[in-house]
């Protein structure tokens, strides 16, 4: 991990969802190297602790169901015993699912899982999964933000600004973050909370390798057509979006920034292809 650069975040308790996957592990041990107190929250609970344990004293890992708000109260329970109350929320848990992904790109492709095919369940678990557990978790640990302000960050996606073929219900939802993060900021700003959005673009992560790489190994032909819309064509590194989130972190930089979503992805929202 390579920290651009240093702000002081050693009067931050951060809670972090998603935190055992690829981009929200590496935002962890940043936080936790600028001098906060990291909360890994997963219902994946091996994968947090793993990275908990990598990070050290100043952090920890707790098993967490975003999807049930029960599970959400208990962990902050345990965020709560072991750093007071959380000023920081990184809202990372989400992703999509096989089952509200189509096989084709248009519907004059031929074979394969079409649209028609998509089923219900499975779209409504990828709006579960990313805009339910946002909601959920911001509703319960922004209560301890009322009193002193705070700082929510939510995962948002280039889905958000341009639908990707495939993956309907991702798209869709991702569109949601970016509302919803807007919505946040307006609600809280009178209690001193501040809530935006990182849109990464395309890294390669658990979630969207499948689609990516072929089982050998050799790029997919999405993978052409995402780095041919790339003006910087390559994927980006976790590393790249670390600068995002320290200067979002840091009231001192950004204090009077909120409801903003900021793309971090090499040229992709900007490019028309021509």
């Amino acid at each position: 991990m390579n920290i651009p650069f240093q702000v002081d975040l050693s009067n931050k308790a951060a809670a972090i969802t998603g935190a055992g996957g690829v981009i929200c592990s590496e935002f962890a041990r940043a936080l936790a190297a600028c001098g906060a107190k990291v909360a890994l929250l997963d219902i994946n609970y091996d994968a947090a602790k793993a990275v908990a344990d990598d990070i050290g004293e100043n952090a920890i890992a707790i098993r967490c169901n975003c999807l049930d708000k029960a599970s959400i109260q208990a962990a902050k329970e345990e965020v709560n015993a072991a750093f007071g109350k959380v000023n920081f929320l990184i809202n990372g848990a989400g992703g999509n699912n096989p089952r509200a992904t189509t096989d084709n790109e248009t519907a004059d492709m031929g074979g394969g899982k079409d649209f028609f095919a998509l089923e219900e369940s499975g779209i409504k678990f990828v709006f579960d999964l990313n805009i339910t557990t946002a909601f959920l978790v911001t509703q319960v640990f922004a209560e301890d933000m009322l009193e002193t302000g705070g700082n929510i960050i939510n995962i948002s996606s280039m889905n958000a600004y341009r639908p990707l073929t495939k993956i309907p219900a991702y798209s869709a939802a991702k569109a949601g973050i970016s509302n919803f993060t807007q919505w946040l900021a307006v609600h809280f700003a009178s209690k001193g909370i501040r809530c935006n959005a990182i849109a990464p673009g395309f890294f390669v992560t658990n979630q969207n390798r499948d689609l990516l790489f072929n089982k050998d190994g050799s790029p997919t032909a999405r993978t052409g057509k995402i780095l041919a819309a790339t003006p910087m064509k390559k994927f980006g590194e976790v590393d790249d979006l670390l600068g995002a989130l320290l200067w979002l972190a840091d009231d001192g930089a950004s204090g009077f920034v909120t409801g903003t979503v900021i793309p971090v992805d090499g040229g992709f929202s900007a490019y028309s292809g021509v």
